[in-house]
């Protein structure tokens, strides 16, 4: 469930008086996400996306958030445009919380992909890349090798409730990505959570990106981690090489990575990995039971480290160099 602060009608349409949006005619919560209150609004003129930023973000990033939006649908990435206000900003309150319009995506997100897609996953997240380039906002990544630090230190104690073992396992692994995080790799803008659940298809094609609110700027190859271990796992935990191929393929057709990308590969999936793994079991240690919220298993992720820590070589990823 996502929504978790309501809204009356009343403040709806005099929040929507603040746009050129038309006169609403209905509204209803969204169920999907878990960081934002989501409502879908039909008006008079078009379909729109109500976002109400919950305490988990920090309202000094939207400036960053709407702004990449907006930098990125210049460029010509599909992605949601954030709706300007009668008065120029982009960012309005309502029921207490930062608000903002933003535009309807036409898609469906896949429940299973399959590699041509993963294909056009990887050349939508180098399109991205590039198109964020000349970006001027900075936002650091709090969920980098220092935030993993600090939510192990939050959750450790109790990590063998979850699984035996898991306290030693998680914590050798996290002294070995420390030592080992590559830094010195080309950065820029990522998304940072481009899950199957934040990529639009509309007849088999890729429609468009949704959900920015993890963006930062980190390595460029780190995003490629995430999508890897987000679209190429199999549901029973096992690598599909047919997918990483396609995807590594689609994003090399608009980005080459470079050598020491290529020989980061593995480190970063591990990266990638535990960092999923330590919000997922922060948040099924933390979160009270009742709680209107879906919790992630966090041993998927688990899994998907045993996998990268096995890996030597890029390659067997299904990555193929560029000549």
């Amino acid at each position: 469930m996502a929504v978790y602060t309501d809204i009356t009608e009343i403040d709806l349409r005099r929040f929507l008086s603040e746009y050129d949006a038309g006169e609403l005619t209905s509204y209803k919560g969204i169920a999907e996400g878990v960081e934002n209150s989501n409502f879908l609004l039909h008006t008079t003129r078009e379909p729109l996306i109500l976002t109400l930023y919950e305490k988990r973000v920090d309202a000094r990033d939207l400036p960053f958030f709407l702004g990449l939006m907006q930098h990125l649908a210049r460029k010509g990435l599909n992605c949601p445009l954030p709706l300007p206000r009668h008065d120029g900003r982009i960012c309005g309150e309502l029921s207490g919380r930062p608000a903002a319009l933003i535009s309807f995506l036409e898609g469906m997100w896949l429940r299973k992909p399959e590699a041509h897609h993963c294909h056009e996953v990887g050349v939508a997240l180098a399109q991205l890349h590039l198109a964020a380039s000349d970006f001027e906002i900075q936002r650091a990544n709090a969920l980098s090798v220092n935030g993993w630090v600090e939510l192990w230190a939050k959750a450790s104690d109790r990590a063998d409730e979850v699984q035996a073992g898991l306290t030693a396992e998680i914590t050798q692994e996290l002294d070995y990505l420390v030592a080992h995080w590559p830094e010195e790799l080309p950065r820029g803008v990522i998304h940072a959570d481009l899950f199957q659940d934040n990529v639009f298809f509309l007849s088999d094609r890729l429609s468009g990106l949704i959900d920015f609110y993890f963006a930062c700027n980190d390595l460029l190859a780190y995003d490629v981690a995430i999508c890897l271990n987000a679209w190429c796992f199999q549901p029973d935990g096992a690598f599909n090489f047919a997918k990483g191929a396609a995807l590594l393929a689609g994003y090399q057709s608009v980005r080459a990575l470079s050598d020491a990308e290529v020989e980061a590969l593995p480190t970063l999936c591990r990266g990638s990995a535990l960092r999923f793994f330590l919000t997922r079991l922060y948040d099924w240690l933390t979160t009270p039971e009742g709680a209107l919220v879906v919790k992630k298993d966090p041993l998927e992720y688990l899994r998907k480290s045993r996998f990268h820590r096995a890996v030597r070589f890029a390659s067997e990823y299904g990555l193929e160099k560029r000549p």
